[in-house]
């Protein structure tokens, strides 16, 4: 495990906390590593029967480490962190529970779109400004996002950067329930444990039928992983970072 991650196993739960507050629990590689490893290791573990992502403080994840991303080098290789981890979530077999109990900004959202239960917190926020960081939709998020909220929806938030509440993601079915902030992980603990009391294979078979469109998305993430990947080397991107580092508004060149 990453020192940014925290893992806590109770009642065949395998709760997953972000935890680096001083951050707002922005995601470098390394703690995308140890959610990776431990999504994919639940697979066959018979302790677990469901997991809760978390985030520790009043933020679920800020998204992406800027200065973290800014400085992969390109020739490392094999699968980047990050690959893994979106992977591991589209691909779990367990059922997971995002409990978003603060803002969630880029993969803090996407990350929904996978999981197979959400809850927000009265105070979340989410966010996707990828095309405001020279970026482009990423985890599949161009997909199904729009087949989630609607197009007209998805594309104020994936192209002009709209900033739901908690309110506003339950109306368009981003979430299932917004709790008070104080109720979140109660709430998530109690349908995971439902879950987990219920008849494994019935959960395991039952999810696999939902999530019927895998493949698809498997699909839409490759070709989304290319442009990203190309973008994080564009000058867009660039300005975009150093923008964002001395606090001031970006200029993009045609």
């Amino acid at each position: 495990m990453s020192e940014h991650i925290k893992s806590h196993l109770e009642d065949y739960v395998l709760t997953l906390t972000i935890a680096r507050p001083e951050r707002k629990n922005a995601l470098t590689q390394a703690m995308y590593g140890a959610m990776a490893d431990a999504v994919n290791g639940a697979n066959n573990d018979k302790s677990i029967r469901a997991i809760i992502i978390t985030g520790e403080g009043d933020m679920f994840t800020a998204g992406n480490d800027l200065s973290d991303f800014a400085s992969i080098d390109e020739r490392e290789s094999g699968t980047p962190p990050v690959t893994r981890f979106l992977n591991a979530i589209r691909d779990a077999e367990k059922p997971l529970i995002a409990a978003v109990n603060g803002p969630a900004i880029g993969v803090g959202l996407t990350m929904l779109l996978h999981c197979d239960i959400s809850f927000a917190a009265e105070s979340a926020n989410l966010r996707a400004p990828f095309t405001q960081l020279g970026l482009v939709p990423e985890a599949g998020s161009s997909l199904t996002l729009p087949a989630v909220v609607g197009r007209s929806m998805a594309n104020e938030v994936l192209l002009a950067g709209r900033i739901l509440s908690a309110s506003e993601a339950l109306a368009c079915g981003l979430v299932s329930r917004v709790t008070a902030d104080a109720d979140l992980m109660k709430t998530a603990m109690d349908t995971a444990r439902k879950i987990a009391a219920s008849p494994p294979n019935a959960v395991l078979k039952s999810k696999a039928l939902i999530n019927h469109s895998r493949d698809a998305i498997a699909n839409q993430m490759r070709a989304e992983g290319e442009i990203f990947a190309a973008q994080l080397q564009s000058a867009e991107f660039a300005e975009a970072a150093a923008a964002f580092r001395d606090k001031r508004a970006p200029v993009f060149k045609d």
